[in-house]
């Protein structure tokens, strides 16, 4: 594609004399330009891919992949069957969820109550901290280490739980409330669902909110909750007698404002390689200035208009090529050691500077993807060689007279 002789003199623009100390300083201001714009956004992506991914798993855990909703307990047995015969491997559960308060030691706070089969629970299984899920019983109730510490409470303390349903006495209207065993507590990560989700027997929340088996909501766990959207829209091809959400429904707006975060950010990032870019057509024009008279000896020597163009625009191509590969390098290497990195900087200036009760993670994430590594590099090296196209269409339209007329 480039001969030898186009080589050469590209070889020899990217070695300025003595007395073109000015151009040099403005090459390696290119190169550290794009190899940091190219570090940093891959840095980025990979930590948000990261942060991303590590929230999809915890919600994942957290809630049941797909959510049936019907007032019609034999429509749902049926539907149950019809189910288990079309998707075998389908784990399907019971639960009934409401809201109401929770009372001790004077304290009182609002809770998200959840009735289900707890021992069932593999969220509950990996995530108790305190007691064990395999003597829960009925009378007992739990809650997250969070709402532990607000209510003040231990394992084996009583709690009082209210719900929004009413009772009818002589004296009027009373919500309905019983007395309940702290039987354990868990920890998910997330702070708000330590503080609001507390877990009961099925029967026990049908109970206290007045409800019947006709009001308990069917739960299936797939075993890649990735496609809960599809199994979703299979479901509903079986029967539109159902209310149907997926995981992804109830986070929706909250992955919507992650993809628009990460879209912004990649752009606004793209315009540190833009500016640097914008330092290769200025070296470049400033070189093409400089070398005037040798641009045209060179044509005078029967040099085509192609070569000297192909020569010059090689010059700053090559500069983004390498500043390229030098910020490809950089930024997986960052993102690969970012939690270490993160550690070091907080152990040094005694500062956390990533809160995980602010961001719900207890380390620095990152997922390197190579597809958006790829497209990075790919749109570094589309503006780089657009920067070094232009100064080099305009030398090779230069007329020999002009070149050599104060020699």
């Amino acid at each position: 594609m480039f001969s030898k002789v186009e080589r050469l003199i590209s070889i020899r623009n990217l070695k300025p004399k003595r007395k073109e100390g000015f151009l040099k300083v403005i090459s390696i201001f290119s190169f550290l330009g794009i190899t940091l714009g190219v570090a940093i956004l891959i840095i980025v992506m990979s930590v948000m891919n990261g942060f991303r991914a590590d929230l999809t798993q915890k919600i994942i855990g957290l809630n049941p992949h797909l959510i049936l909703e019907s007032n019609n307990f034999l429509s749902k047995e049926n539907f149950k069957k019809d189910l288990k015969k079309k998707f075998p491997k389908f784990i399907l559960k019971e639960s009934y969820n409401g809201e109401g308060i929770i009372m001790s030691n004077n304290i009182i706070k609002g809770a998200l109550i959840k009735g289900s089969n707890v021992k069932n629970l593999d969220f509950l299984k990996k995530n108790i901290i305190k007691g064990k899920v395999s003597e829960f019983k009925e009378g007992m109730i739990i809650v997250g280490n969070e709402m532990a510490y607000d209510l003040n409470i231990k394992v084996g303390d009583k709690v009082t739980l209210m719900s929004s349903s009413f009772i009818d006495t002589p004296f009027g209207g009373f919500p309905k409330q019983d007395v309940f065993t702290l039987g354990a507590i868990y920890k998910s990560g997330f702070i708000e669902y330590d503080k609001s989700v507390v877990f009961l027997k099925i029967s026990e929340a049908l109970s206290i909110f007045d409800k019947t088996n006709d009001d308990i909501n069917l739960e299936i766990y797939l075993k890649n909750p990735l496609k809960a959207d599809f199994y979703k829209k299979e479901i509903e091809n079986i029967s539109k007698d159902f209310l149907i959400y997926s995981w992804s429904d109830l986070n929706k707006s909250f992955f919507s404002a992650l993809k628009v975060e990460r879209n912004v950010m990649f752009l606004i990032l793209t315009l540190i390689i833009i500016v640097a870019a914008f330092n290769i057509i200025s070296g470049l024009t400033i070189l093409i200035k400089n070398k005037t008279r040798e641009i045209a000896i060179l044509k005078t020597l029967g040099l085509s208009n192609s070569s000297i163009k192909k020569s010059f625009f090689l010059t700053g191509f090559t500069i983004g090529f390498l500043a390229t590969v030098s910020g490809v390098v950089i930024g997986i290497i960052f993102s690969l050691y970012i939690e270490e990195l993160r550690s070091l900087i907080s152990n040094l200036f005694n500062t956390e500077i990533f809160p995980p009760e602010v961001y719900f993670l207890d380390e620095m994430p990152s997922e390197i993807s190579f597809l958006s590594t790829f497209i990075i590099s790919i749109f570094s090296l589309l503006i780089t060689s657009l920067a070094s196209y232009f100064p080099a269409n305009i030398i090779s339209k230069m007329e020999i007279s002009k070149g050599l007329k104060y020699e």
